[in-house]
């Protein structure tokens, strides 16, 4: 029979009401979560290890490193078929994506949690974790990289993104839809999806932040990233990657310390491009040097831009790395 680690990392999975404050803390053990998932131990072996109980919004990128550290030696054990790890939501995908970009590995990992708390009608840990489980014994699920997985729906740590603040549906993949689905204890992979280059790093040794593009927004968030000291700054320009023209001129002082610049859109949907070619527009970001991260929402280049430069400061082997090659084949 298989063996499962199931690695208890905090989130709403493990919250009570607490009934002083009215509101959801931690409080429930991995143990007392997995006694919920009844049944479980038809299908294979589980072994419960606990890492932290870290509400989402408390997860550092240092706790994520050390986390896929962690992960990566269960994985070198020979009687660990897969691993699922319970997640906050708020940053479940970040950390889900750091996972991806920095373990190599053929079998499953599978982030999931959930949406509410056990003291709630409807407390979704426990279907979730029996689901990621499974996925985790799937055999369908080896080389796909990490999986996410909620409400039955399996998604790629590289697509997948929280669209939802309050629904047991809140994890979803835009324009490419799920890889598959968990039905009756059962794995389905209706499409195939593509694999994260990984960028091995001993060390998370960067300053990254993100900045959303607004109307008339200037350069000033900007310099101040740059006089704190950050090593890399990600936009969420507008469109298909376009700012207004206020910007350009803190983005070119980032370009000229040898800041690199990141593009992403803060649109839902769809990917940046050099479409335009007025002021502020994507043609003239391309041209200073600007990086394009294809499709990735903020919060994922951001990950991927502590990664980069963790692993060096050629500004030319970080455009590499977003622009040449983003993925391997499935």
């Amino acid at each position: 029979m298989k063996k499962v680690a199931v690695v208890f990392n905090g989130g709403t999975i493990s919250m009570i009401v607490d009934e002083k404050i009215k509101a959801a803390v931690p409080g429930l053990t991995g143990e007392e979560i997995m006694k919920m998932v009844t049944g479980i131990e038809r299908y294979c072996e589980i072994e419960t290890l606990t890492f932290s109980s870290l509400p989402g919004p408390h997860m550092t990128i240092d706790n994520m490193f050390e986390l896929s550290k962690f992960i990566q030696k269960l994985l070198l054990r020979d009687d660990i078929s897969g691993v699922v790890v319970t997640h906050g939501t708020d940053t479940l995908e970040e950390t889900a994506y750091l996972v991806d970009l920095t373990i190599d590995t053929e079998k499953p990992v599978v982030f999931t949690g959930a949406m509410r708390s056990s003291s709630e009608l409807g407390y979704d840990g426990p279907s979730n974790l029996a689901e990621a489980i499974c996925t985790a014994i799937s055999h369908e699920a080896r080389n796909r990289g990490v999986l996410v997985c909620f409400n039955g729906e399996l998604n790629s740590a590289n697509e997948v993104t929280k669209v939802n603040a309050m629904s047991i549906n809140a994890f979803a993949t835009p324009s490419f839809g799920p890889l598959g689905i968990v039905d009756n204890n059962t794995v389905i992979f209706y499409r195939c999806n593509r694999i994260s280059k990984r960028i091995e790093v001993n060390k998370i040794d960067a300053k990254v932040d993100l900045i959303k593009c607004t109307a008339g927004q200037d350069s000033s968030l900007i310099e101040f990233c740059l006089d704190k000291g950050d090593n890399g700054i990600v936009l969420e320009a507008m469109g298909r990657g376009n700012v207004p023209p206020q910007m350009l001129k803190g983005i070119q002082n980032a370009i000229d310390s040898n800041v690199p610049v990141v593009l992403v859109s803060r649109c839902f949907e769809g990917r940046v491009y050099e479409s335009y070619g007025y002021e502020g527009g994507g043609k003239m970001l391309r041209e200073m040097g600007v990086i394009f991260a294809d499709h990735m929402p903020g919060q994922k280049a951001r990950i991927k831009l502590i990664l980069a430069l963790s692993k060096t400061r050629n500004v030319d082997e970080v455009k590499a790395i977003f622009e040449d090659g983003l993925y391997v084949n499935n």
